[in-house]
């Protein structure tokens, strides 16, 4: 009898464990499943390369696009300047208008554009080329015409690789993504870094605000707001929007957070970090506090059947209040910037 009575009360544990047990899948969101393959734009001119597309429709409905190039013979964490192509479509073709920013003492990457009332807006990485690797920081510039020339707010760099963020010090602000939220109020998210974790560098997900767009711009006192620094994982490059009464992030998964998160973390090397993987999308009430992510984009070779690449930078094209197409940067066979898909039918 007792021995029944054991097996009872094992088998019970038994089905309550696996009843109570979570499940850690890590789903597919309607936004990625929505995503439509378009194709590979804006090749290099010879001797450089193309990286990162933000792109944005004027007042009159002509499509620009603000991007880095760097040389072969350089490096971008040296010599990227940000360019400027128009297209009537998508599909392109695109034709060179110019350079939007270039310094013989600095490097300009990673632009995104946005349109604020009459206003075009854009933030981008700004780095001394003297200055260690790590010390980048971030930049915006304001102007009333795509066609003419950008205006660099007098607060830049408006995020610095100093000041003090969770009890530790700033080292490095980059990739930055700009949006106005629901009070108002001009948001930058970007990449920071902190020596929080001493020798370990972790790359988090943090947030500026400022009653004005050209700022200051003031650090969110309970930054950073995504990390997963203390699974020994990192994400970047963060794309921000709000749409519909919600805030998005769309970022690059680069060490694998979502097996982690899945219970399964796997050990990456240098050689698989970056965007083989799919991307993440997280959803927000406040723009702070972040709900668990889910699949935001898939891989290069899921839409184009091509080598296994880098898919990063995302980027989305807005017409008429609604999101259009996703642009992505890839190092693919393609000596192209990247590629886009369409956004059909999103809910």
């Amino acid at each position: 009898m007792k021995s029944y009575l054991k097996i009872v009360v094992i088998g019970f544990i038994v089905l309550l464990t696996s009843a109570c047990k979570q499940d850690l899948t890590i789903k597919e969101s309607t936004f990625s499943q929505s995503l439509v393959p378009g194709k590979f734009v804006l090749p290099a001119e010879d001797g450089w390369w193309n990286w990162g597309m933000s792109p944005i429709y004027d007042k009159k409905g002509k499509l620009h696009v603000f991007m880095s190039t760097i040389p072969n013979s350089g490096r971008w964490i040296k010599d990227s300047k940000i360019v400027h192509f128009v297209a009537d479509t998508s599909e392109g073709p695109y034709t060179f208008v110019d350079t939007t920013f270039s310094s013989p003492t600095s490097t300009y990457h990673n632009p995104q554009v946005s349109k604020v009332g009459d206003d075009y807006v854009m933030v981008y990485l700004i780095k001394d080329r003297t200055t260690p690797r790590i010390e980048q920081q971030i930049g915006i510039a304001t102007t009333k015409s795509l066609n003419e020339p950008w205006v660099e707010s007098p607060h830049n760099p408006i995020i610095k690789a100093s000041g003090s963020m969770d009890g530790s010090t700033i080292i490095h602000a980059s990739n930055p993504t700009f949006l106005v939220d629901e009070d108002g109020k001009y948001r930058v998210y970007y990449k920071s870094i902190t020596d929080k974790h001493k020798s370990k560098q972790f790359r988090e997900i943090s947030l500026a605000i400022s009653n004005n767009i050209e700022g200051p711009y003031e650090n969110y006192e309970k930054n950073p707001l995504i990390s997963y620094a203390d699974m020994g994982l990192d994400i970047e490059d963060p794309y921000a929007f709000y749409y519909k009464g919600m805030y998005y992030l769309i970022v690059e998964d680069r060490m694998d957070v979502k097996s982690a998160l899945e219970g399964n973390p796997k050990y990456l090397d240098k050689k698989e970090l970056g965007g083989k993987r799919p991307g993440l999308i997280y959803q927000s009430k406040d723009g702070i506090h972040w709900d668990r992510p889910q699949i935001g984009y898939n891989t290069n070779s899921h839409y184009f059947n091509h080598k296994l690449a880098r898919s990063e930078r995302p980027n989305i094209l807005w017409k008429d209040g609604k999101p259009e197409y996703l642009f992505l940067a890839c190092h693919d066979e393609d000596p192209t910037a990247g590629y886009f898909l369409k956004i059909q039918d999103w809910k």
